[in-house]
């Protein structure tokens, strides 16, 4: 007899979710790393500019921290984008993030009370949307960034009507 026909709830387990997100979000991802680089680099140039007497070893971070962000910008997004996935079943919600640091979410379909979808300017100039699941558990919400704009908006749908269906938890 399975779970259902005895009155039980379904189980939710950790498992390893199984789509990718869209290609694109390597580029999105290096980018934004390049803009930070040249923010987190840029202050020890334009202070070397205004200080004479430390502008060698300013010039010298300035460009240490560049070459730094160069190689995080073009080996984290490619590591980052073999490791997330996502899923959403008919039960829950499955994330898996993270490139040094691997998080795994879960969030069960009772537990969901908001679904929004994201497009920030850099994302919209990529193609790209997030969609972010707000659970009623203490950490909030889940986001599943670097989906296809369309697909994100299916998503976004198919969540709505599946959580709608959903009777809430009672705990």
């Amino acid at each position: 007899m399975d779970e259902g026909a005895r009155g039980e709830s379904a189980v939710v387990r950790l498992r390893p979710p199984n789509h990718m997100l869209d290609e694109r979000v390597v580029g999105w991802w290096r980018v934004q790393s390049l803009i930070g680089t040249a923010v987190v680099a840029g202050v020890p140039a334009v202070l070397a500019a205004f200080i004479t007497p430390a502008r060698g070893w300013l010039l010298v971070v300035a460009g240490v921290l560049a070459v730094l962000g160069i190689v995080e910008a073009f080996t984290v997004p490619a590591w980052r984008f073999r490791v997330h996935r996502w899923e959403v079943t008919d039960e829950a919600v499955y994330v898996r993030t993270g490139a040094f640091w691997q998080e795994w979410h879960i969030a069960p379909m009772s537990r969901i009370q908001r679904v929004d979808t994201m497009r920030g300017p850099l994302e919209r100039a990529f193609g790209l949307s997030t969609v972010t699941v707000t659970t009623a558990s203490s950490r909030g919400e889940i986001k599943i960034e670097g989906l296809d704009q369309q697909l994100a908006a299916e998503l976004a749908d198919r969540l709505t009507r599946i959580t709608q269906a959903t009777p809430g938890d009672a705990t």
